[in-house]
């Protein structure tokens, strides 16, 4: 099993492991949290205890075991899953930030679910794992709570349109985001300096500046990152500390991402002082 990704603080609302399981007979106990399960090989034949039957699972096929319940199988060949772990609490506070028919919701053991956005949100953290890259709290929060609106039954079509950020509420987040780009970001710590829900946040945000929460201060730490470098007074790990990345090379791979080079390219296409 590889190393878990979550958020740097003692209960972290979400967490995330690639697995390998064996051929055989496997239980799973009972958890305190939601586990969302991803398939991630090509079609395995199991045995359901729970239902008793069998199924076949393909690449992208989820499996949703709620807080409190077990269950287990019998794998005939050995396979690969993505395993997401979601804490009943965050749950409970985006459905209080939803209300409505949220606050009735409870969640079921599902199997076989195809959900294109719940297979994506997984990739994405996903992919964050692989890049080697230590957790950036407002990622992991921002995954966390889409996946639980997603799991809750509730999309972008149950938001009022009207709603929106206010300009001071807008000019308060992106002060707080320029002042604190070098320390950890989480949707909570945003969320009480806009003085709205993170669900709220979250989408309003996006309507405003035209993209993710987590994807603007991305690219600011990159922007200030390039500052930093073509300077050139500090050494790569200096300017990663100081934009908020956890080390070089989680900087150089979302600068890989943002702009196409790495720092060892832009200090290369400076010219000699």
């Amino acid at each position: 099993m590889r190393s878990q990704f979550a958020p740097a603080q003692a209960a972290p609302d979400v967490t995330m492991a690639s697995r390998h399981v064996k051929a055989g007979v496997h239980r799973l106990p009972r958890a305190s949290h939601h586990r969302i399960m991803v398939h991630a090989s090509a079609a395995t034949r199991s045995y359901c205890n729970q239902v008793g039957r069998y199924f076949v699972r393909r690449a992208g096929d989820i499996d949703l075991v709620p807080a409190g319940q077990e269950g287990g199988f019998a794998a005939e060949t050995p396979f690969d899953t993505m395993e997401i772990a979601l804490q009943p609490a965050l749950m409970d506070r985006v459905a209080a930030e939803l209300g409505g028919k949220a606050q009735a919701l409870r969640l079921d053991t599902r199997h076989m679910l195809r959900d294109q956005r719940i297979e994506h949100l997984v990739r994405a953290l996903e992919s964050e794992l692989n890049a080697n890259a230590p957790s950036d709290p407002l990622f992991a929060d921002s995954i966390g709570a889409a996946l639980a609106v997603r799991l809750l039954g509730l999309g972008e079509q149950d938001i009022d349109p009207t709603n929106r950020l206010s300009d001071t509420q807008l000019t308060r987040v992106l002060e707080h985001i320029e002042a604190a780009l070098h320390e950890p970001l989480s949707i909570q710590r945003l969320s009480r300096v806009a003085g709205a829900s993170s669900s709220q946040l979250r989408t309003w945000f996006k309507v405003a500046m035209g993209v993710t929460l987590h994807r603007y201060v991305l690219r600011r730490r990159v922007e200030r990152a390039c500052v930093l470098l073509r300077q050139g007074d500090l050494s790569t790990s200096e300017v990663a500390e100081m934009s908020g990345f956890a080390h070089q090379s989680h900087l150089a791979h979302w600068m890989r991402r943002e702009i196409g080079q790495t720092p060892r390219d832009l200090r290369q296409a400076q010219p000699l002082k």
